[in-house]
């Protein structure tokens, strides 16, 4: 049997920030990996580092001491036009905030990292069509966010980071904004979609309840991620 590829992996990773006066150290030399085709889960309480943490794996913001890999590769060095199109490929984002683009349609959105990636042809639009119909919003495509609910934006918010078939997803509270019973959709939604598309998944979340549906359990404290 071959090894499992890892997707993901943090190695010694240190972040601070600068308050008046001194510096408040987030992150204290993390460790963390994620094998493909596997889900983990990452709680702490508010004000650890969660967000900062999810945000140095998408390569949004840069690590002050140690190194992030996509697949075995750091990504430390590599320009951020490089870091932009290779988000593009091998990473899909959903966000508390859904980060919907008001302007666009629910289709113009689920396309939009189609496009950052230059890949947007008839099979891709088939795709979109695909996804937006199994999150349930078939029919929905010409639907502007402004006109949707909050559950409904975040659907497309899903449906676009599966797009471009991701290795990894990333999911920072997307249940944050919704009420109990949209939230457990959603949820049920994103493990299925995850299952169905074979992708890896680091979900942040404050719910045990989620949690636990992931196949890896990880607590954020101190600094330091600990398995449970």
């Amino acid at each position: 049997m071959s090894e499992a590829v890892t997707v993901l992996r943090a190695v010694g990773v240190r972040k601070s920030f600068a308050i008046p006066g001194d510096s408040l150290e987030v992150l204290r030399g993390l460790n963390f990996s994620l094998t493909g085709g596997t889900s983990a889960s990452i709680r702490g309480e508010s004000g650890s580092g969660k967000s900062t943490l999810l945000h140095l794996f998408a390569g949004l913001e840069g690590v002050d001491s140690g190194e992030i890999e996509w697949g075995g590769a750091p990504i430390s060095g590599w320009s951020p036009r490089r870091l932009a199109a290779e988000r593009a490929i091998r990473l899909g984002l959903v966000f508390q905030a859904y980060h919907l683009v008001g302007e666009m349609t629910a289709l113009e959105n689920v396309l939009f990292a189609a496009r950052i990636a230059g890949k947007v042809d008839s099979k891709v639009r088939e795709r979109a069509r695909y996804l937006l119909d199994r999150v349930g919003l078939g029919g929905r495509e010409r639907q502007l966010p402004g006109k949707m609910s909050g559950g409904e934006r975040q659907r497309v918010a899903v449906a676009r980071a599966i797009l471009n078939e991701p290795k990894l997803l990333l999911a920072d509270e997307p249940t944050g904004n919704l009420d109990e019973k949209t939230g457990d959709r959603t949820m049920e939604l994103l493990l299925g979609l995850v299952a169905e598309q074979g992708v890896s998944l680091v979900l942040v979340t404050h719910s045990p309840r989620f949690a636990a549906e992931c196949d890896e359990q990880w607590v954020l404290q101190e600094g330091l991620l600990e398995k449970i």
